[in-house]
């Protein structure tokens, strides 16, 4: 439904600009990246399983996965990874199907990179959210955190709009962040707003990210199960 209203909005901007190009770009491009994102969309946002472990610290219930062979970072990530697999190849063909009947710019052979990068930034997201779970070691009402970021992350991916037509700096401040690798990167690269040369960076961010995200996740996970075990949890 998100993904209709905005090609419907796309080509209501073309016809009431009177013009061919937007920053560079015809609507046939456009209408391609809202194709895309809507099916991109869905693989990288992890909000569900982010509830799901912010109410096992909340209620008390991570006692029994704390005890797993695998840890509590590593159930979820292997939990995430398989949906958005199983759902992400049974939805796929519903954006080729779409750009193919409407001729709409895609780089069939970009695929593969595009979905490389796709799948590292789950990785990245999950550490994200698994931060913001230990937070609820600490913090009530950690859920509002949750929608605030989902807030954010909606204009940083470059789900609401590309990227590209930002003025700078705003422009490249955006693409420099990790949260570029969401959508607006590996999207702009299969419908060639984006170059390879962007991709690559798009994977050293993403490394970036998961250092930072790791490192402070460490930090909260572990100051947060020892203030949990101090009060006899």
């Amino acid at each position: 439904m998100t993904g209709l209203i905005e090609l419907t909005l796309w080509t209501a901007i073309f016809a009431s600009a009177q013009t061919t190009l937007i920053a560079g770009f015809p609507k046939e491009s456009y209408l391609a990246y809202v194709l895309w994102t809507a099916f991109v969309t869905r693989i990288t946002t992890n909000w569900m399983y982010e509830s799901r472990m912010i109410e096992e610290i909340d209620k008390g219930s991570i006692n029994g996965l704390l005890v797993r062979p695998m840890s509590f970072f590593e159930y979820y990530l292997s939990q995430l990874l398989g949906y958005k697999f199983i759902t992400s190849s049974l939805s796929f063909l519903i954006p080729l199907v779409a750009v193919s009947y409407f001729g709409l710019p895609t780089v069939y052979s970009k695929l593969p990179l595009a979905l490389l990068l796709i799948a590292y930034y789950l990785v990245f997201v999950h550490t994200l959210s698994f931060f913001i779970a230990t937070l609820a070691f600490q913090l009530n009402r950690v859920y509002s955190l949750t929608i605030a970021k989902n807030l954010a992350l909606w204009i940083f991916t470059g789900e609401l709009f590309p990227l590209d037509i930002l003025p700078e700096p705003y422009r490249s401040i955006l693409i420099q962040l990790p949260f570029a690798n969401a959508v607006f990167i590996p999207v702009g690269y299969l419908t060639g707003r984006v170059p390879l040369e962007m991709v690559c960076h798009g994977f050293a961010t993403t490394t970036y990210g998961l250092i930072v995200m790791g490192a402070l996740s460490a930090l909260t996970w572990k100051w947060g199960l020892s203030k949990y075990s101090g009060h006899g949890a």
